[in-house]
């Protein structure tokens, strides 16, 4: 199990997280919903190191990982998908997946890493040699997801997956989103699509002004008149 306890995550001297606390099961889909600026991406950016924790425990099986260095947390069996994919669009497609699997234990499995990646997402095979750069929004964000499963993760994060992507391609997303983790591996996804996000998780939370504001599974939380009234667009 992947926990957080209590973080608290700082920008200078402004505050960005409050004491959140969340968990993430071995095998489980999470999502965390939540307005602009609520502080998602600094969340997520916290669970994969990018971000420094101020206070609180960071716990994958007992050990906490708050204190580590920024390269170990790939180690630790943790890769993210960053919003805006941030690929290296002057490389190929083929070159960008080897790039995720850069520690020693996934490179020993790049060959079954990369069919198990071109047979999640089919359309990558046939643009292998063509640069990230000349992919559609949709056939980046499938390669950026590729990449983070070639280092061969317990736990996948995911910051944001169907911004600005055509609303045919969201669903081809999240169902391979689902893919993955039937597949066995943890998913955390940070998302805006509310709808589409509770529709696929087990367990949710809601994030507001950097404090965790609700949780509980997907029935739970829409059942609240509150939460449609946010984030489903519902009147009274």
């Amino acid at each position: 199990m992947l926990e957080l306890e209590r973080i608290r995550v700082c920008y200078g001297a402004a505050t960005a997280l409050w004491e959140v606390s969340l968990r993430i099961g071995a095998g489980e889909l999470v999502c965390v919903v939540g307005p602009n600026g609520a502080g998602k991406t600094t969340l997520i950016n916290a669970i994969a190191g990018l971000n420094p924790i101020a206070s609180g425990r960071l716990v994958l099986e007992d050990r906490d990982l708050a204190r580590l260095a920024r390269n170990e947390f790939c180690d630790q069996g943790i890769a993210i998908v960053p919003e805006g994919r941030r690929l290296f669009t002057g490389l190929s497609v083929l070159e960008n997946l080897e790039l995720g699997s850069y520690r020693k234990a996934a490179r020993e499995s790049r060959r079954e890493s990369l069919d198990r990646v071109l047979a999640l997402f089919p359309v990558l095979k046939a643009r292998l040699a063509a640069p990230a750069g000349a992919l559609s929004g949709g056939q980046q964000q499938m390669l950026a997801i590729g990449r983070a499963l070639m280092a061969r993760p317990r736990y996948l994060l995911l910051d944001e997956p169907s911004l600005g992507l055509a609303p045919s391609v969201v669903m081809d997303m999240f169902s391979a989103i689902q893919g993955i983790n039937r597949d066995g591996m943890a998913v955390l996804l940070v998302e805006q699509n509310v709808a589409m996000a509770l529709d696929i998780a087990a367990r949710a939370y809601v994030l507001e002004e950097g404090r965790i504001a609700a949780e509980g599974s997907p029935r739970e939380l829409l059942a609240a008149p509150h939460i449609r009234r946010a984030y489903l667009g519902e009147s009274e």
